[in-house]
């Protein structure tokens, strides 16, 4: 399990980043909106530990606009505004949770436990975007009400994209979950499924599926 701590407290952190290590997490540091952001573009997470006062921004507006980009994953909010009002702000933007400083790091793992068991027990098992219908546990994937067959590799790339619609997809991250390996797969290899599915799933006069992003990956749309 990875998880991104969003906090400009060095000293906070580290405290953080020691404790959910120890717990078994993977941590990753961020300590500004724009650093997080990046985070984001390189790799996925599977929880978020979220401050409101950054130095580059607010959190708030920032979290909005992962919930606005189709990041689904947990977001524990960890802000010294403790007030009832910020809570239920917090909660209205896209936050799971609201943990006000100071806090108990016992407390934060427990609530980050049961998020992250929720969040497993929700997952689609079916993912639907623009006719298409991306059936998980069978296997399947029907366009336009029509079957549509594909490739093992074709499929893993597909649900990766039905996954997080809308957002960039960095070549990286793709190689990493259909190949296991961000480094040791052509560098023409992604293309080439990319061009599949595209011959697949896109017809002529409509608005593409995919998009490319020169010199990061790809996008679905």
């Amino acid at each position: 399990m990875k998880i991104l701590i969003v906090e400009d407290e060095r000293k906070l952190a580290l405290l953080l980043k020691q404790g959910l290590s120890e717990a078994g997490y993977g941590v990753t540091l961020a300590a500004a909106c724009a650093a997080a952001r990046d985070a984001l573009c390189e790799t996925s997470f599977d929880a978020i530990v979220l401050d409101l006062g950054l130095p580059d921004g607010d959190g708030l507006e920032l979290l909005r606009q992962w919930r606005r980009s189709g990041f689904n994953e947990p977001v524990i909010i960890l802000s010294a505004r403790d007030a009832v009002q910020d809570r239920i702000k917090g909660l209205d933007f896209g936050a799971d949770d609201y943990l006000p400083k100071p806090f108990s790091l016992q407390e934060l793992l427990a609530r980050l436990r049961s998020l992250l068991r929720r969040q497993a027990s929700v997952k689609d098992t079916v993912l639907e975007h623009r006719g298409m219908r991306l059936d998980l546990v069978g296997r399947t994937l029907h366009f336009n009400g029509q079957p549509v067959d594909l490739t093992n590799r074709e499929f893993a790339l597909l649900e990766i994209f039905m996954q997080n619609p809308g957002r960039i997809l960095p070549r990286t991250l793709i190689c990493e979950r259909v190949w296991s390996s961000p480094y040791d797969v052509d560098a023409n290899l992604l293309d080439v499924y990319m061009s599949k599915l595209r011959s697949r799933l896109e017809t002529e006069g409509d608005k593409p599926l995919f998009k490319t992003v020169r010199g990061v990956g790809y996008k679905l749309q």
